[in-house]
């Protein structure tokens, strides 16, 4: 509701600078498509906000329009593109100090700066009526050069030689990069490209590129890439070959689940007892068992086998942080493990598919 008022008191101001000669409020009342009364509340809050606005009677009628000495200024812009403009600067906030919320910010400041203080201060009102509120997310600030080479390189084709640290155990490596693409997700940005050092499709946690340098080598993106399809069966960052997956999850969670989507390829399905089935072709395990065992006892593993493991967990992996409910993360599942078993008594071993494209393990 409030966002509606504020994107209709735009379109009000937008009227009244656009006649000088003013506007009768029955005219007002048609443009909004509200009543009578609607059009003096809003005018009403454009005066308090400080907005000049007059009336003046002719012909018994009732006519509204700004002060002569009034300028609307330059703003090419509607109340929804403004409403995405400050989406925007606050879902690139967790990029700040990056050139991704820099240039947002800059663009912002550029708009701010040709408008009037009335309409400077009404616009501030109107992108605060709605708010992004970031999740956990690594910090890019220090790294800002390393954005700016990678991405200057993905767009020149040109390769990269890095430094880059190894996650899992803190090995560092020297390697040449083809990069293909940036890309965010689950608060950290990533660089995929063709590895000289493996000779393969590699993903790489920006945040742990030590050292960068552009060469004047030039490259050609492989003709078989495609992003969507390289990423489209991963449930986080991990490419990994689809497998299938079923959950079960008890009733406290169903709700959750069952309001979100947490991969293309989903499907739900309403089982007894108020439970509720998600169904998925993903990739990478592992990312997938930190996942499910932040669910607790609340989530049971149909299949596959190779999820059905009681895993140690003393803090939520990263790369599913904002997948993960909003619950305090228990530091053993033996519940499930147990719960997993006697939903196939014979599990087989697990999987041993290799992957189609290793990415580079962080």
């Amino acid at each position: 509701m409030r966002g509606e008022q504020l994107a209709r008191q735009w379109q009000l101001i937008q009227r009244l600078a656009k006649s000088r000669a003013g506007v009768a409020l029955d005219a007002l009342a048609d443009d909004l498509a509200v009543v009578r009364r609607t059009v003096y509340r809003d005018l009403d809050a454009l005066m308090l906000a400080g907005f000049p606005v007059v009336s003046e009677k002719r012909d018994g009628r009732v006519f509204y329009r700004f002060l002569d000495t009034f300028r609307l200024g330059d703003v090419p812009f509607t109340p929804d593109e403004i409403l995405a403009l400050a989406f925007g600067e606050d879902l690139l906030r967790v990029l700040e100090g990056t050139v991704f919320h820099d240039s947002i910010r800059s663009a912002l400041a550029k708009i701010r700066a040709g408008l009037g203080p009335e309409l400077a201060d009404y616009l501030a009102r109107l992108g605060a009526a709605f708010r992004v509120l970031p999740g956990p997310h690594k910090s890019y600030a220090h790294l800002r050069e390393t954005i700016r080479t990678l991405n200057d390189a993905v767009l020149a084709r040109r390769s990269v030689r890095i430094r880059y640290r190894t996650g899992r155990t803190g090995a560092v490596s020297s390697r040449t990069l083809d990069p293909y693409r940036v890309w965010y997700r689950s608060g950290g940005l990533y660089v995929v490209g063709h590895d000289h050092k493996s000779r393969e499709l590699r993903t790489f946690a920006v945040d742990r590129i030590t050292k960068i340098e552009a060469t004047a080598r030039r490259f050609a993106v492989a003709a078989d890439f495609d992003f969507e399809r390289y990423i489209g069966s991963s449930f986080g960052v991990i490419a990994e070959p689809a497998t299938r997956v079923r959950i079960l999850f008890e009733p406290r969670w169903a709700g959750y689940i069952a309001e979100r989507t947490w991969h293309p390829s989903q499907s739900l399905a309403p089982r007894e007892r108020g439970r509720v089935e998600l169904s998925m072709e993903v990739g990478g395990i592992d990312e997938l068992r930190t996942w499910i065992l932040s669910f607790g006892d609340g989530a049971l593993v149909l299949e596959p086998a190779a999820l059905r493991v009681t895993t140690p967990v003393t803090r939520p992996d990263p790369s599913c942080i904002s997948l993960c409910p909003a619950t305090p993360y228990r530091t053993s599942m033996p519940t499930l493990a147990a719960r997993s078993k006697s939903a196939s008594t014979r599990p087989g071993p697990p999987p041993t598919a290799s992957r189609v494209s290793p990415p580079q393990k962080w």
